[in-house]
């Protein structure tokens, strides 16, 4: 009986001793980082942190693609900040976690510094011009539905990103606008040779012109050698396009960007005292090559503006964007600025 009791006893005391065992801490995918956005009343972008210490980017962003992509195609853009991303190489490691494919900046229009195959700097325009919203390469046959940028290091004063939804861009532009542009598409006009812009060699990445003349037959672009070493070219492009995945119509152009009017005043003035409008490194018409009329242009750039979000750039953030359902721009600044770029998963404008 003792020995019955005993047996008991011990087998009760292991069970309050298991009962009581301190339990390893765990945390789920979702709890191990913090979701919310950049300001109150700002639902874009959305901003990722960490809620424990010394997680890895590369890793989580693995583990939760479809987390990534669900809230992506949602909000637009996704701000991973405090992260311990600090050099090029963490960066083009988060980059291979969440993208299996990424693409050359063909058809270059600014300069940019070409880090490796795919890492590039930001566009190097001088500090104090500002670089205005666009989606990137939404000239191009071929463009990026997504594009990354990481902060190795904010400037001292300004040079932020600026950000607009271009689902909501395209609702505030007049349906009259909008119908026409529907219509007539818009073009693109880009003449090289004359020192101003890139040469065509950087832009096309070849010095050989029979390989450039194919490339812009296969990609809808019309050309014009003016003489052995002068180029002009123009292409028609839709101002419009729909998101292959979401369904949604956004205004999807450089039509604004590349627009005579968007160019500083006094480097317009001493462009214009050199070159008809047709002669300048670039401009954009209607699609039937008509001039597009400056108070349209006004107010584009101002549905623009009425949708633009900016925020401070920190060191190691990393701002993740849907190309086609945000753009981005930049503002001037003051002291040393790093900015990163890659793009990736490349789309046919045949396949949407």
């Amino acid at each position: 009986m003792k020995n019955q009791e005993f047996q008991s006893g011990i087998k009760n005391s292991w069970a309050t001793i298991k009962k009581n065992k301190p339990k390893a801490i765990s945390f789920s995918q979702e709890k191990l980082v913090e979701v919310s956005h950049i300001e109150k009343g700002t639902i874009l972008p959305l901003l990722v942190k960490p809620n424990v210490e010394d997680l890895s980017l590369p890793n989580w962003a693995k583990n939760n693609r479809n987390f990534i992509e669900e809230n992506l195609l949602q909000y637009g853009g996704i701000l991973f900040r405090n992260f311990n991303i600090n050099t090029q190489a963490d960066f083009e490691q988060f980059i291979n976690s969440v993208s299996s494919k990424l693409m050359p900046y063909m058809e270059a229009a600014t300069p940019r510094t070409k880090l490796n195959e795919k890492i590039y700097t930001s566009t190097e325009f001088p500090p104090d011009e500002v670089i205005a919203l666009h989606n990137e390469l939404s000239y191009v046959v071929t463009w990026p539905m997504k594009i990354w940028f990481f902060c190795l290091q904010p400037s001292a004063w300004g040079g932020e990103t600026p950000i607009a939804d271009v689902r909501k861009v395209f609702q505030r532009i007049d349906p009259k606008i909008r119908e026409r542009f529907q219509q007539k598409g818009w073009m693109l006009v880009r003449n090289f040779g004359d020192g101003f812009g890139l040469p065509w060699q950087t832009s096309f990445h070849t010095t050989d012109k029979a390989v450039m003349e194919e490339y812009c037959r296969n990609s809808g672009i019309a050309f014009e050698w003016k003489d052995s070493t002068h180029l002009k070219t123009w292409q028609i492009r839709p101002a419009i396009a729909e998101h292959p995945k979401t369904g949604e119509m956004v205004w999807f152009n450089h039509i604004v960007f590349w627009h005579v009017s968007s160019l500083e005043p006094q480097l317009r003035e001493i462009l214009l005292a050199e070159f008809k409008e047709e002669e300048l490194p670039y401009n954009t018409y209607y699609g039937d090559g008509s001039p597009i009329e400056a108070s349209i242009i006004d107010q584009i750039r101002t549905a623009y503006l009425q949708e633009t979000i900016i925020f401070p750039w920190q060191q190691g953030d990393i701002l993740m964007l849907d190309n086609m359902l945000i753009a981005h721009g930049r503002k001037p600044y003051k002291g040393t600025r790093k900015i990163l770029v890659t793009m990736g998963e490349p789309i046919d404008r045949k396949n949407i």
